[in-house]
């Protein structure tokens, strides 16, 4: 099978403060409670999409321990450990470079490691959807969540009009343009325009398009990474007894020096300007869990609209999230609308109509 699945997994996930430190973030967490990290939950929704074999983590090199416990039957050399953080642009060359390298007739799916999908057989069916359609197609596909309110949050994918441009490709759509986290008032108008979807950060793309587009738009990068991966004796970016890893001399030297710059950016705009960007509509229940408003969403809510993961018992207590795994037991009374998580002996109690300055809470 030619399907290979490239996990994003270096961010620090700070908006999650105490739940999640630099040291060990929210993706390698079970911040829903559920017994599986975010991580874990997906690897599980790419079953049966792809073997292990051809599963990626890109990552900071101080989570290759992690990702090595967490996901223990995917290959140690497919960790891929990034000196410095460049954002998405860099990490999702770097791996395709790296996979090109392993197999020239891939067929390949990144997506973040923190989202979370609520229905794993609808997003499998989506994916082998896209996965089908850029087999046979020189396109990109980027999976659009059908918007259930008017989001600020997230930015968004705008759809050609099906009357203008006809795909042969069942539920695909062509993209005019992507656009920026809008205010209120603009979302509203996306959700009553009806062709607007929210942009999951859920890409698709054979192996081929993904390098030719990347030399295309960004060919000082390409060639970065021309340097990088031409440069690997092997793959295997570890060393034994659990160190962390060892990269080459080319890796430590090049890739901090990569443009600081997302793949929407980078590629997907100008993509989508030239005509070669498609999406594919999709409804499975999303969330990129970006922070405790969302964490609230996801969790099963009393009568109250109380969301708690732990030992917790609450009294007269409504509209709160509650997180204290660890703890031997919490009791809350007479709380309205806070946030409450505590972890490795750090409790962070906050209104959560203030959450927007927990990184600022964190920080003294």
């Amino acid at each position: 099978m030619n399907n290979h699945i490239v996990i994003m997994a270096g961010g620090v996930g700070s908006r999650f403060w105490p739940l999640s430190t630099p040291e060990y973030p929210k993706q390698f967490i079970d911040i829903l409670g559920c017994g599986r990290t975010l991580i874990q939950l997906t690897v599980d929704r790419f079953k049966g999409i792809a073997p292990m074999s051809n599963f990626w983590v890109v990552t900071n090199a101080a989570y290759v321990d992690i990702v090595k416990q967490q996901i223990p039957d995917m290959p140690a050399s497919h960790i891929l450990a990034e000196p410095a953080a460049r954002n998405t642009a860099p990490c999702i060359a770097w791996a395709c470079w790296s996979i090109k390298k392993e197999d020239p007739n891939a067929n390949v799916v990144v997506t973040p490691a923190d989202a979370v999908v609520m229905n794993p057989e609808e997003f499998r069916r989506v994916i082998k959807n896209a996965l089908a359609f850029t087999e046979k197609n020189n396109a990109i596909v980027t999976i659009g969540i059908k918007p259930s309110r008017p989001e600020t949050g997230y930015g968004y994918v705008e759809i050609v009009e099906s009357g203008e441009c006809k795909v042969e490709s069942g539920e695909i759509r062509k993209v005019r343009e992507f656009k920026e986290k809008p205010d209120l008032a603009t979302a509203e108008k996306y959700v009553k325009a009806g062709n607007y979807l929210w942009n999951a950060g859920i890409f698709v793309w054979n192996i081929d398009t993904i390098t030719e587009s990347i030399k295309t738009y960004k060919p000082v990068l390409a060639s970065q990474m021309d340097e990088i991966v031409g440069s690997q004796l092997s793959n295997s970016t570890l060393t034994t007894d659990s160190k962390l890893s060892t990269l080459n001399s080319k890796l430590k030297e090049i890739f901090p020096t990569c443009e600081k710059i997302s793949i929407d950016f980078a590629v997907m705009e100008p993509a989508a300007a030239d005509g070669k960007v498609y999406t594919h509509p999709a409804d499975f229940g999303w969330s990129d869990l970006g922070n405790w408003a969302s964490l609230h969403d996801k969790l099963n809510k009393d009568a109250a609209g109380n969301g708690a993961v732990g030992n917790i018992k609450l009294f007269e207590c409504s509209n709160c999230v509650v997180h204290a795994e660890d703890a031997k037991k919490v009791v809350l009374q007479g709380l309205d609308g806070y946030i409450v998580s505590e972890k490795n002996g750090q409790i962070l109690v906050c209104k959560r109509s203030e959450e927007q300055r927990i990184r600022e809470f964190s920080a003294e």
